[in-house]
């Protein structure tokens, strides 16, 4: 069978496709394969700058076209590499004869093909190729989408600011709070989980078979290799070298992102089911696009579907990421092949959150504000200003105000502006208290700005 997005068992490559296929250029396999190409490429002209003594005659002027051949990395390149892994059975090794073919066509001299791949280990291009396209990926797919939800978040909050809203605690009214701000609540929780997740650094292993430079080290003891490769690392693929591995890196930094991401998506979740409720209590109704169907059966239906599959990728998302982060820093001794095809699937649940993140922006542009409603909800809640009532009646010293409240409030009888005033004027205090009292609404009754 063809594949195509009808044909695709990954719903990112199907149904999915356009989400998908913003993360292809970084976690499919032709991209994966790349990036191997540029480790090796850029690794190898690491060394003729060095200088590698073997290599300290080569012409720089072949520096810009080696580095064209993964700049200007084609499918069928792709495609090359894994017919050539089909003989070998091995992906790495197919990348470095695919190099060797291209450097006969720039014309490397001869002599320098050998120094492709020069002791290293499979494990030195996939633990930087890996980590670099999870960087790219996320500096130009990932925290655009996430800054940008975060911008529309501030927006609204900003819109809603002063709109007051009956806050509900264990399901039930309680003191009120304003729409704004508890929109606000979500902006402060994201932004310190993005910045920790910002301060991790993209680690990357880079030390031969072993992580102890043994074949560097045999062949030319005189020269630093901890320093070359800690500044190749950094200068050339913009990663930070772990100093002390196996075959393989430890992949802690890479458990802390995926941990990270988790809970900036638990955060998302949290986001999603409130603004669901909002829209269940009919705080917010949502625009209508011609044409849509909300129910085949329930004509009237305008369903919340867009907060709901943001909510369903993000939990798909983050059960791969607690996967991930679980399993990666565990290997047997130097290492086993458990990791390798683990970290084929690191593009998947950043999928689901692209995809997860884009219908949560969707959904909310859907949103309209129902004050009307919002309004009725305070104005049928009069009872929730009863914290308020005793809480200056502490101030002045009242008698047990919290009992004289509860008696009031923990009736049948419906709690009502009119009924709260009756209360006020049974109160043994003197008219500027009862005043001052008689201006609690739960309108009013809101707290002090937070933002």
């Amino acid at each position: 069978m063809e594949l195509s997005p009808l044909t695709a068992v990954s719903p990112l490559d199907g149904r999915y496709r356009n989400a998908g296929a913003k993360l292809a250029p970084f976690f499919s396999e032709a991209a994966l394969i790349n990036y191997r190409v540029k480790v090796e490429i850029e690794y190898f002209i690491a060394l003729c700058e060095l200088p590698l003594p073997q290599l300290s005659g080569i012409n720089k002027d072949l520096f810009e076209p080696l580095r064209a051949i993964y700049k200007q990395f084609s499918l069928a390149d792709a495609q090359k590499i894994k017919d050539t892994e089909k003989i070998t059975n091995h992906d790495v090794k197919a990348v470095e004869y695919f190099i060797k073919e291209k450097f006969d066509e720039i014309g490397v001299p001869v002599e320098y093909k050998e120094l492709v791949h020069f002791g290293l280990t499979s494990q030195d291009i996939n633990n930087t190729s890996v980590p670099m396209s999870i960087k790219e990926a996320l500096h130009e797919v990932y925290l655009p989408l996430l800054n940008s939800t975060i911008t529309i978040l501030k927006e609204s909050a900003n819109d809603w600011k002063n709109v007051p809203m009956l806050a509900r605690t264990h399901g039930q009214p309680a003191s009120p709070t304003k729409l704004g701000k508890e929109i606000a609540v979500f902006i402060e929780r994201l932004e310190v989980q993005l910045a920790q997740l910002k301060a991790i650094p993209f680690a990357a292993k880079f030390g031969g078979a072993t992580g102890n430079f043994n074949a560097h080290h045999v062949a030319y003891p005189q020269i630093n290799w901890i320093k070359f490769a800690n500044d190749f690392a950094k200068d050339k693929l913009g990663l930070q070298r772990s100093q002390i591995t196996t075959q393989i890196e430890h992949y802690d930094n890479l458990a802390a992102l995926f941990d990270a991401q988790k809970r900036i998506n638990t955060i998302l979740v949290d986001l999603s089911r409130d603004i669901w409720t909002y829209v269940s209590m009919d705080y917010f109704k949502q625009k209508i696009k011609e044409g849509e169907i909300g129910s085949s059966a329930m004509p009237h239906k305008v369903n919340p579907i867009d907060f709901e599959n943001a909510e369903g990728n993000l939990g798909i998302a983050n059960a791969l990421f607690e996967h991930l982060a679980a399993k990666l820093p565990i290997s047997r001794l130097q290492r086993d092949l458990t990791d390798s095809t683990v970290l084929r699937n690191v593009g998947m649940p950043i999928g689901h959150t692209v995809l997860a993140l884009q219908s949560l922006q969707k959904g909310w542009k859907k949103l309209l504000i129902n004050e009307a409603k919002i309004a009725e909800d305070l104005e049928n809640n009069w009872a929730v200003v009863a914290e308020a009532i005793q809480t200056v009646l502490r101030r002045e010293g009242y008698p047990k105000p919290y009992e004289a409240l509860k008696e009031l409030t923990r009736t049948n009888t419906k709690i009502t502006a009119t009924s709260i005033a009756d209360f006020i004027e049974t109160l043994n205090v003197n008219d500027e208290i009862k005043a001052e009292l008689k201006k609690i609404s739960p309108s009013t009754f809101t707290g002090v700005d937070l933002f």
